[in-house]
Parts: C-alpha cells; structure tokens; sequence
C-alpha cells in the first residue's frame, strides 16, 4: 500500500472514530478490510499526533476539552517546557526511570549535559532514543510481555527486574490527573507503573495542564506515591492549590522560546 492511502486511511479513520466516539481495532480492520497488526499501527501514529485516544483493544476519540483549538506545534513546545524542567531536577550519576509515552520521551534530549546516568525504561522508543544521546548513559531495559497498546513491555518479567534495582527518580506521565485520586489511565495494565514508583525514592508525574482535572476509571499512581508534578504554566490557581494540598510539590515550567 502507498504512503498516500495510508494517509487516507488514517484520515478515514479518525473521521470514523470521531463519528462513533469508541472502536475496536477487530471493528476498524473489519470496516477498513486490513490487518490487526495494521490498524493497531495507525492507531500508535493517530494517538502521537493527537488525534485519537488508543484504550485496551481499540480506540477513543479525543475529549474535546483536550484539543481546545491548539495546534501541534503549541503541544510540542509545552512538552518541551515540561522536559526541560523536569531534566532541571536530575543530578549526575542519577539512577533514573523514563516510562513510555510522548510527554517522557520529550526528557531524552534534555540528557546531553547530565553525565553518569543510569535509565531504566520499559519502552524500545525511548531506548532507541537514549542510544542516540552523546553521552555516557548507561541503559537498562526491563524485558518482559510486549503490550502493543502501550508500546511497551509490561508484566511478572518486567516487574521482578526492576524489583532487582534502586532509582532516585521515575519520570512517568498520565492520561489524566484526578484531583481526588491521583494519576489514571486508560492503559488497563497498571501493575508495572506501581512497581517503577514503589522501586524509586522520588516520583515524578510529566503532564500538560489539560489533562488535570480528569476522571478516568483507572487509578494508576494515588497522590501518597507521587513527590513532584511538572507541568505547564497553565495550570489554574485553585488546581494547584488543590494538588499541593494532596502533599505534591508542584512545579509549572515557564514557555520556552526553542
């Protein structure tokens, strides 16, 4: 298939998603007359542009309360801001966890002028992504149970090789932040995120402003595991208060002009 009918697919796909709000990638392959394999791909490319939500088994479209109108380029530069200050926070020899996710990955680049490092990380594009930083990083992956959903390896193997391991510091991201509960997601396996936190002296929540305030059905982290929420300087006043009153440090990180 050419690039031009994949991008049409895709297309197509994100106009059928939003039209019945919630698939199954067994439904999309069905309607679309492709693979599993091939839709689960669209749907990992449609989520890092924005444009969908993926779910255990299929996809969401995107809660309006997140598109707000903003472009791309307006999230990529928050996610940057985030990075920055959240790389503000890593001392040399540090021995870190970068989970999977966008607003993670975004940290990367951030790592040139650290030195000593040690990352663990349960994601192939983040360590795909460290390997290329110049610098004498130290990488460790956790193996274990291929999630395609997350893109990431979870499960017993994975847990029990961090267990083998001490952190100072786990960079995670959310779906949502619930204001009552703490970290969710709609990602059913939690189990290796507890792990990562239970295994780190500080936990660190990476996330965009929009996405606090959330509800979604699964708690992944309550706000007695988490030390430090970066986000951007849009947060409101009373969320902030809110949070810190829930025993977090709370950190917005000023615009970046890169």
């Amino acid at each position: 298939m050419t690039k031009r009918n994949t991008q049409q697919r895709r297309h197509n796909i994100v106009a059928y998603v939003n039209e019945k709000q919630e698939v199954s990638v067994d439904g999309l392959a069905k309607h679309f007359a492709t693979s599993e394999v091939t839709i689960r791909k669209d749907l990992a490319e449609l989520e890092k542009s924005g444009l969908l939500l993926r779910r255990f088994g299929g996809a969401v479209a995107m809660p309006q309360e997140l598109i707000n109108h903003e472009n791309c380029e307006q999230v990529s530069k928050r996610k940057l801001s985030i990075a920055k200050c959240a790389a503000s926070l890593i001392r040399d020899h540090n021995r870190i966890i970068i989970d999977s996710g966008s607003t993670t990955a975004s940290l990367i680049y951030q790592l040139e002028e650290k030195h000593g490092l040690v990352v663990m990380t349960n994601s192939l594009n983040v360590a795909n992504a460290l390997n290329e930083v110049e610098n004498d990083i130290t990488l460790l992956m956790t193996g274990g149970t291929w999630d395609p959903h997350s893109e990431a390896f979870q499960g017993q193997v994975a847990e029990s090789v961090l267990r083998s391991y001490d952190f100072d510091q786990l960079f995670i991201g959310a779906d949502g932040i619930d204001l009552e509960r703490g970290t969710t997601t709609f990602n059913e396996l939690i189990g290796l995120s507890r792990v990562m936190a239970e295994v780190s002296r500080q936990v660190i929540v990476m996330v965009e402003s929009e996405k606090i305030g959330r509800r979604i059905p699964n708690l992944e982290l309550a706000f007695e595991h988490i030390h430090t929420l970066v986000t951007d300087n849009e947060l409101t006043k009373e969320y902030k208060t809110k949070l810190e009153k829930m025993g977090v440090k709370v950190i917005c990180a000023p615009d970046t002009q890169d």
